[in-house]
């Protein structure tokens, strides 16, 4: 297990060695740095606490800004817990630097990001529904949901049932993502399809 936080870039098309159009997400991986380190002994589990994108120090309330100074560094806005291996937790101290390296190109990754938010949305574009039909005298139903629950018994809608409501601004994963290149001098990093969250939004890189 091991994983880094990044940013989305945005979208592109590259062409593969067979001159196939092939469409890619552009990542941009920061280098990421170690704010602690915790093992299983201690809190029972192995992570890395990473942090990225620096930021003014006014900005920082001072308990927050005492951690980064006995750790030596300037603040940092983005900060989330990744779980690492033990072996590669034992390799590194507080106060370093992981970048891409410690990904490996030949292997697929998991992407972590929170979608689009969409806000309040009707079923028809929450849920994919076709809508009800538009002839034979309908009229002004197109897109109401029609029947939403039973008759006397139970006499409630179940839960679950798919209505209109909040869409998107949730955390997806997309599994198994090939890495179509890899540029270690400007720390980018190209996948193969799409990843969730819009531009300049924060990702979760982990080894699949």
């Amino acid at each position: 297990m091991k994983g880094l936080l990044a940013k989305k870039v945005g979208m592109t098309q590259v062409y593969d060695d067979a001159g196939n159009v092939v469409p890619v997400t552009l990542i941009y991986v920061e280098p990421n740095t170690i704010l602690e380190k915790k093992n299983d002994e201690k809190f029972g589990y192995n992570a890395l606490k990473l942090g990225i994108e620096e930021k003014k120090e006014n900005r920082v309330n001072k308990p927050d800004l005492g951690q980064f100074k006995k750790i030596g560094i300037k603040p940092l806005r983005i900060i989330k817990e990744i779980r690492f291996d033990k072996d590669i937790i034992d390799k590194v101290n507080v106060g370093e630097k992981l970048d891409l390296t410690i990904l490996d190109p030949s292997k697929k990754i998991n992407i972590t990001g929170k979608s689009k938010g969409r806000g309040f949305a009707g079923w028809m574009k929450r849920h994919g529904f076709s809508g009800s039909p538009g002839s034979h005298g309908a009229h002004e139903v197109h897109r109401h949901p029609g029947s939403i629950g039973s008759n006397t018994f139970p006499g409630r809608v179940y839960k679950g049932k798919r209505m209109a409501g909040h869409y998107g601004n949730e955390n997806i994963t997309v599994l198994n993502l090939k890495i179509v290149k890899f540029d270690k001098e400007k720390n980018i990093l190209a996948v193969k399809g799409a990843v969730p969250g819009h531009v300049n939004s924060l990702l979760i890189i982990k080894q699949a």
